[in-house]
């Protein structure tokens, strides 16, 4: 990548994984143009990347403020670009269940608008974010790609629309597309503010300030979390591979592990005390399930690491680590 330098387009580039792309890109010496209308992404990661990046790299950034429900947004973001990271969408299970009509106007129609803007502009290849989400009610485990079950969310209904899409505009307009589905993707940055937060920043926020987390459900419910490098690490393979058969597919992105939230919140604790040794972590409080949820998720990334060469740096322990170190760094002073 550092020899042959070249323009990317990263979607919601101001969000939690968008910034750790735009970094990386930038620190491989790529051109990247940005798009986000920091509806959940926030301008202060933009300036943690900047910081971290130095002048002359972040000279090679544009960024561009707009809408993927706005088509002439998509179009202008596309224009001279080579490979597109399409990050940018309306997250959660819950958000979508309370607005199913602004999730699908995000997910679906933003979606299908920056596809034809690639197409238009003959872009190269198209990596998206896809999901977990889409196995559904299926209840293999682990998770392989070809086989999925019924969505239990609005917000899974999109993501799998999204992987329909790519294909068609593989098969009728020959447009180079990769998915990658994200199993609970965690690290540095992720928001944990709002009613939509994701558990791991959610309970890193409560555990700093001495509150008690809430668990939905007995605890035992348990996801494959995925560090945020590894993300990366994904997005970048599947941008840049020259093996035919990767082409055109969706990946697993994961570490092929399985963590309750119990044990998620012990090794939370555990991490967040070694950081803060004066903290107290509260025992968790239980609540009812949460509706559209998957009771279990572990995912097989055998494929990913046989067609792409996928081979994640980080299991939950070390990415935690980073997390800790992270949060703990940034507690309020009077916490």
């Amino acid at each position: 990548m550092r020899d042959v330098p070249r323009t990317w387009l990263v979607t919601g580039v101001a969000g939690f994984i968008g910034s750790h792309l735009l970094e990386t890109l930038l620190g491989l010496g790529q051109r990247v143009v940005g798009l986000d209308n920091y509806a959940t992404g926030h301008r202060h990661n933009l300036d943690d990347v900047q910081a971290a990046v130095g002048a002359e790299a972040w000279s090679r950034f544009t960024m561009i403020e707009g809408d993927i429900r706005r088509f002439d947004d998509c179009r202008a973001a596309c224009a001279g670009v080579d490979l597109v990271l399409h990050q940018a969408a309306l997250g959660s299970v819950p958000r979508s269940l309370a607005d199913p009509i602004t999730t699908n106007e995000v997910n679906i129609s933003g979606f299908l608008n920056l596809l034809v803007a690639a197409r238009d502009a003959q872009v190269q290849r198209f990596v998206y974010a896809a999901s977990s989400s889409t196995y559904g009610d299926h209840p293999g485990l682990p998770k392989v790609e070809h086989a999925i079950g019924n969505p239990l969310s609005p917000y899974a209904v999109t993501k799998y629309v999204n992987e329909l899409y790519a294909a068609v505009f593989a098969r009728s307009y020959g447009l180079q597309s990769i998915g990658l589905r994200y199993f609970n993707v965690f690290g540095p940055r992720q928001d944990p503010e709002g009613a939509y937060a994701a558990v791991v920043p959610r309970w890193a926020a409560a555990m700093l300030r001495g509150d008690a987390v809430q668990i939905n459900g007995d605890g035992q419910t348990s996801r494959d979390f995925c560090f945020v490098a590894n993300a990366v690490q994904a997005n970048l393979l599947a941008a840049t591979t020259s093996n035919p058969q990767a082409l055109d597919q969706v990946y697993n992105v994961a570490v092929g592990d399985q963590t309750t939230l119990n044990e998620l919140h012990a090794l939370l604790g555990e991490q967040l005390a070694a950081e803060q040794p004066a903290l107290q972590i509260a025992a968790p409080e239980y609540r009812d399930f949460r509706a559209g949820d998957v009771r279990h998720s572990r995912a097989d990334i055998g494929k990913a690491r046989e067609r792409l060469g996928y081979a994640p740096t980080h299991d939950i322990r070390a990415g935690m680590g980073v997390v800790a170190a992270w949060y703990s760094a940034r507690r309020p002073r009077s916490a």
